[in-house]
């Protein structure tokens, strides 16, 4: 059994590496303003972070993460380039009735540097895996940029992209909105409202008129070419060591051209992950990977996994989040890539061996 003493002391021990590295310790509340997370994920992150009212502060929620107020900090007052790490615990709601632990203790690196972002990435990926080379881990990798480039080609209105987009962390609901928006045939609104008709819940009558508007203008959007949606398709079935899923990304582009500033990211970052000594021929790539994380992850894409008892175990998971620093910078952005090593699920897979 892993106490929280050999928790705390395991971060500690990390903190120290990290900050061997060249990283800043930083330190963020517990308690953070939810309107900040409301912003970035909307209404669902009640279900996934604890809420709590505060008649005086308003409504805050216990650190689902420190990615944002690491970032916050950063945009506010931090010089370039610059690298922060950080040690402390995260809150987090069970999903689907799964028995993780409300409490997790993380130890985190983040890099935020606009010189060099494939050297940057290979930066990271190789600093965590060098602090797991004691432990039998699989790495896992993957590119949300690939998927969000293949969504901005498609030919369809300017809503339907946005609303894949706004999905991409939903695996659900976005497979959803493929199928509803590559069909030949959608179910027309009711037109208009009944006069008088009484106000029901929160939205008021002009929002629901807005929300009947965009479902009239679906009737007349085109609909997804099916040369698309099999390419979106092949991208999320992706499962190949990393060379070979550069080649079956390249031969996807010939139906789709657009992907290939993603594919070449791609390849560009295998060379400095080689070059920082990883063996990219072993390195697993999964289009879909990283798409049920918090919902920043704009490109790069990677976790570490241990197995035991032939159940796999995420011991540390990372990646790129350009489009965060814009949302949160008011106006000003700056390239940035980070991961985290979950102390406790290290001890317990190193007691394993």
């Amino acid at each position: 059994m892993i106490t929280a003493a050999e928790v705390r002391q395991e971060a500690d021990r990390l903190l120290s590496e990290f900050m061997a590295a060249g990283a800043v310790r930083v330190e963020a509340e517990i308690l953070q303003p939810a309107e900040t997370f409301l912003d970035l994920y909307g209404e669902d992150i009640r279900g996934r972070a604890y809420v709590t009212h505060d008649p005086f502060r308003g409504e805050h929620l216990l650190r689902p993460d420190f990615t944002v107020p690491v970032v916050q900090a950063h945009m506010a007052e931090g010089q370039e380039p610059a690298r922060y790490t950080y040690a402390g615990a995260v809150f987090r709601a069970a999903e689907n009735g799964a028995s993780q632990a409300a409490e997790t203790w993380q130890a985190g690196y983040e890099v935020f540097d606009r010189n060099d972002p494939v050297a940057v990435d290979a930066e990271v990926f190789a600093r965590i895996s060098e602090l797991l080379t004691n432990v039998p881990v699989r790495a896992a990798t993957g590119d949300i940029g690939v998927l969000m480039a293949a969504v901005n080609a498609l030919d369809t209105s300017d809503k339907r992209r946005a609303a894949l987009m706004r999905h991409i962390w939903r695996p659900a609901k976005f497979m959803k909105l493929m199928k509803r928006f590559s069909s030949a045939t959608i179910e027309r609104p009711k037109a208009g409202m009944p006069a008088n008709y009484p106000a029901i819940g929160v939205r008021d009558v002009s929002e629901v008129m807005e929300r009947l508007k965009t479902l009239e203008e679906e009737v007349t959007a085109p609909s997804i070419k099916g040369e698309d949606v099999a390419v979106i398709d092949q991208i999320l079935a992706l499962k190949e060591k990393s060379p070979e899923a550069v080649s079956q990304l390249r031969v996807m582009a010939t139906n789709m051209p657009a992907l290939m500033p993603a594919i070449d990211l791609i390849e560009a970052r295998l060379d400095a992950l080689t070059n920082r000594g990883v063996k990219v021929d072993d390195l697993d790539f999964e289009g879909s990977y990283g798409r049920t994380s918090m919902e920043y992850y704009d490109g790069f894409v990677f976790g570490f996994y241990g197995v035991s008892d032939n159940v796999e175990t995420a011991i540390a998971t990372g990646g790129r989040y350009d489009a965060l620093t814009s949302i949160l910078g008011l106006g000003r952005s700056i390239p940035a890539v980070g991961g985290v090593i979950r102390p406790k699920a290290l001890l317990e897979l190193r007691g394993t061996v």
